[in-house]
């Protein structure tokens, strides 16, 4: 059943152990760092709940009401109701939320995708990830996925180092495996579960195996640790940083400890093949989501941009025209790409819909390579104030404010209250350390670009452009036959 906003907060209100900023948390929904988002959180529940919004974020099924972003796509409406969804969401909170489950459920679904070679080792394991997709769903889960470890010395083998550098299996019990390690997981101290996933590798070496690992992991299950980084939310005034004190998604280094495991909850264990297979299928669906989340900030950055240049009166200029068209071919670039993805949408090995891989993986490179040089255009526009403006206490003190009041109101329309606000929001878009951050998080959530390019190799259909080429030129058969040998 869908869950509310505060049956949310109680599921994570246990015994898990999560420290920032050097102590130990009592309350995740109460402390300063984590409450922002988990409300936003809550918020997303609640909305499944409320006459003007449920009907856009869940969907009935026998009588019963799922959270939309949770159900199995099998046909395009599928993709296009959690489209919506999304939207309204990204709309209702003000800002981008990157970690919702919606982007994480589907790399579960890959795997289940692969069930043939799970059942090459343990018909159960295939069983594990059906029956765990289930209860995500069943149960409105907040489902997230642990991919990158700390990996130590990159030159070395694991076994040549700490072994715990990368997550691994010490010891089997009748009642499941036991695991060390540690990953960086956005969102896992204020999840329900995570589905540890293995890091980007050369899973053809058998003597990997027991870093081979699938599972689900409990977030407050005994020897798991979430140490957090510090957050942005509090460091400021929100009426100075509106983004850094509301959307903040905290990071954990989650220290796996010797934490026991249940046999139904792995998903597959010392299977090269699978890793193999997780790793180049992994955003199969997810990048859906993720990409989806680009253009809404897409969105943002535009919106800042031009209502800076409509209160400042240069919307008519033809080089910040020029300017506003780059950021918009952009953002309609990632817009096209999600359409057609799903205008042209394959069925996946299990029978599940999923987005034309090629169209979806270029979409995300689109969207992603050009994302630093449209927030700088987007920084060029908003102009130079946005690193020199004081803050909310000087506009408020009584010597300073006059001045204030004068230097930044514009006309009868843009009074300074106004300008401040704007100034405010795009500085904590483009200029903060949460913009930075925010930049960043883009090489750890959705993959570096090499394995963003990389996928683009994989699902582009190459086929094609041979034999234009080939007709065109007039080679021979033999020339064709011989490359797919080659390929082969």
């Amino acid at each position: 059943m869908i869950r509310t906003g505060e049956e949310y907060r109680e599921s994570i209100s246990d015994n898990r152990e999560v420290w920032i900023n050097g102590e130990k948390v009592k309350n995740l929904t109460t402390h300063p760092a984590f409450k922002p988002v988990v409300d936003i959180r809550a918020r997303i529940y609640d909305m499944q709940h409320e006459a003007q919004t449920r009907d856009a974020v869940i969907y009935e099924e026998n009588g019963e009401k799922f959270a939309i972003g949770l159900k199995l796509p099998y046909e395009k409406k599928d993709w296009e109701d959690k489209r919506k969804a999304v939207d309204l969401v990204m709309q209702d909170i003000g800002g981008v939320v990157t970690r919702m489950g919606d982007e994480t459920i589907g790399e579960m679904w890959s795997l289940w995708d692969g069930k043939d070679i799970l059942n090459e080792i343990d018909p159960r394991f295939a069983e594990n990830i059906e029956r765990h997709i289930h209860e995500a769903i069943q149960q409105d889960l907040f489902h997230v996925s642990a991919n990158t470890d700390p990996k130590g010395d990159r030159s070395k083998r694991p076994q040549d180092q700490d072994p715990d550098m990368l997550v691994h299996v010490v010891k089997e019990t009748d009642a499941g495996i036991v695991i060390r390690g540690a990953k960086y997981e956005t969102a896992a101290a204020y999840s329900n579960q995570g589905f540890l996933k293995p890091t980007i590798a050369n899973w053809g070496d058998a003597k990997l195996s027991d870093y081979a690992l699938g599972c689900i992991v409990k977030m407050d299950a005994p020897g798991v640790k979430h140490i957090c980084r510090t957050g942005f939310a509090g460091r400021a005034p929100a009426a100075d940083y509106p983004l850094s004190n509301r959307c903040d998604e905290i990071d954990t280094l989650m220290v796996l400890d010797n934490v026991l495991i249940p046999w139904e909850d792995v998903l597959f264990y010392q299977h090269t093949r699978a890793a193999a297979f997780i790793r180049t299928t992994l955003h199969r669906y997810s990048a859906f989501p993720y990409v989806q989340r680009t253009l809404s900030f897409a969105d943002l950055l535009i919106g800042a941009a031009l209502w800076n240049i409509k209160q400042t009166g240069l919307d008519k200029q033809p080089a910040v025209q020029e300017k506003l068209a780059e950021l918009a071919v952009w953002r309609e670039g990632i817009n096209a790409h999600l359409t057609a993805s799903i205008a042209m949408a394959e069925k996946s090995p299990n029978g599940l819909l999923m987005p034309n891989q090629s169209l979806l993986m270029s979409g995300r490179v689109h969207a992603l390579n050009n994302l630093p040089k449209m927030i700088h255009i987007a920084r060029e526009l908003c102009g130079g104030q946005i690193c020199v403006t004081p803050d909310i206490a000087t506009f408020e003190d009584p010597d300073t404010k006059p001045w204030l009041e004068k230097f930044y109101s514009i006309n009868e329309e843009w009074v300074s209250d106004d300008r401040r606000k704007l100034l405010a929001l795009a500085r904590d878009l483009v200029n903060s350390d949460y913009a930075s951050h925010r930049l960043t998080f883009q090489l750890f959530a959705q993959s570096p670009p090499f394995a963003q390019s990389a996928a683009v190799y994989r699902n582009f259909d190459w086929n094609g452009p041979l034999e234009f080429a080939h007709k065109a030129a007039g080679l021979s058969d033999k020339v064709w036959g011989a490359d797919k040998q080659a390929a082969e």
